[in-house]
Parts: structure tokens; sequence; C-alpha cells
């Protein structure tokens, strides 16, 4: 049987591409299934739902997601890319650079990215991103979830066995509302969107590669194989990944081909 949900509020922004439309939930199984469901209506193109609490929120590879309701943004933002922005490297890039512009804004406070889609503050998690794509007959739909952190306390994350999580309101020392958080990450979500669809994908891209941190550094290379490489990350792009190897060969890695990325000890 399909659930059917309501949204409890409708908000309206002044955006070009993302923002138009949200949707605000009560309590939704999962933001990004609620977005997959809704992406074949007319107007979905940029269309944003938020959840005050989700019963099926998951991420990366599985995982399940779970928050005290009204403690995390949780968010799908729904979209028709254009063929040149629909690899998943790309959007992930986007929608990390831009929620991390939305923390710094928030809370003074830079953050970085973990490969592939998660946002860390001072070593500890934050913000996991999880892409989603589905084909239709006309397009591809995206929909890219997003839930970030903002009111757990270290006690509550101590209590659910998550020591290397933190959140907005533990960085900053102060409340930061759903509504507040959920304006400043639509906002800045459209803002790169918008320099995307304008072809100025070198500008998210560098952008993307200086909150990874590792470049001219030795790292490790796990493959979704199993296999490792090792090497210096000589430059980094959406097209490929340079390592170079102690005999002075120049390996190029396909981003998609990367489990994860982390630096040698």
């Amino acid at each position: 049987m399909t659930m059917t949900f309501t949204p409890c509020e409708t908000w309206h922004f002044d955006t070009p591409h993302i923002g138009r439309r949200v949707l605000f939930y009560d309590r939704v199984h999962s933001t990004n299934t609620l977005g997959a469901s809704l992406a074949l209506s007319d107007d979905a193109n940029g269309l944003v739902l938020l959840a005050d609490e989700q019963s099926a929120g998951r991420g990366q590879y599985g995982r399940v997601w779970q928050s005290r309701p009204g403690s995390s943004l949780l968010m799908s933002v729904v979209l028709h890319p254009p063929p040149e922005l629909r690899r998943p490297v790309i959007l992930t890039a986007w929608a990390a650079v831009s929620v991390a512009e939305a923390i710094l804004a928030l809370t003074s406070v830079q953050a970085r990215i973990k490969w592939p889609n998660d946002l860390l503050i001072r070593g500890k998690k934050v913000c996991g991103i999880l892409i989603e794509q589905s084909s239709t007959p006309s397009n591809l739909t995206t929909v890219v979830g997003i839930g970030l952190n903002l009111s757990q306390t270290q006690e509550e994350f101590a209590e659910a066995n998550l020591p290397d999580a933190t959140s907005l309101g533990i960085v900053c020392g102060r409340s930061i509302d759903t509504r507040t958080a959920g304006e400043v990450v639509i906002r800045q979500l459209d803002s790169e969107y918008a320099r995307l669809i304008a072809g100025e994908r070198v500008a998210v891209e560098a952008d993307w590669k200086w909150r990874i941190g590792l470049l001219g550094r030795q790292v490790i290379i796990e493959h979704h194989g199993g296999e490792t490489t090792t090497g210096r990350l000589r430059e980094m792009s959406f097209d490929g990944l340079e390592i170079e190897n102690s005999d002075g060969f120049v390996h190029v890695i396909a981003p998609e081909s990367i489990l994860h990325i982390r630096q040698q000890a």
C-alpha cells in the first residue's frame, strides 16, 4: 500500500532553480523516497522536501539515518539536470560545497569534505549526502538527500554510540532552527547550481578539491572492487584523480571507481 503524506507548510523562495517550492512535513518515511515519488510531476524540477522526522531515513550503502525530531535538517532536492551535470561525482560535489558554504554562513566555521559524501567539522561528521538517480521515459531524475545535524548534544551522540558525530549547535554553541538552516542551505544550493548551469564547472570543482584537502599528500585509494592504489595525489578533477607512485608513474583514476580516499599515515 502506498503511503500518502501531506505537507504541513509550503514555502516559496525567490530562487531561479532550487526552492521555488518547498514542502515541509512533520513526519515521512524518507524524504528521498518521497522525492522520487513526486519526481514525475510537471513542476518537480528544483522541488525541495523537508521533514521534521523520518521513520526510515537512509544514508550511503543502505545505512540507517535516524535523529530526534527537529534536531536535524532532513532535506531532499528533486532535479532533472542537463546531461552534462548528471554524473554523481558532480552532483555530490555541488551539494557538499553548497552545504559547506551554508555551514560557514551559519557558524563561521569551515567544514571539510570526506570522500565521497560526508562533511566533517574538526574531524567529526556533521552532514551526510545521498544521491539517488532513476531513469524515466523522458529524463533522468536525481534526488539529492541531505542530513545536517543541527541541535544534537554530545550526550545524545554518546548514547547513540556515535562518538565521531557533531552538530552545528555543538560547534557554535547556539541553537539553529530548521527554517533558518533550511533557507541558508537552499539559497546556497541554488547559487552553486546556477554556476554549474552557467558552465562554471571549474569554479565548483576548485571549491570541492580544496575542501577535500588532500592535494599533494600521500593517499590510499580504495576502489569499489576491493583494490587499493597508493601514491601522491597530484591533481584531481571531476574527470579523474592523478596519483603519482614511487616510480614517478601517474595513474588517472575515474572518480566513480573510488570508494574511499584517506591520507597515508
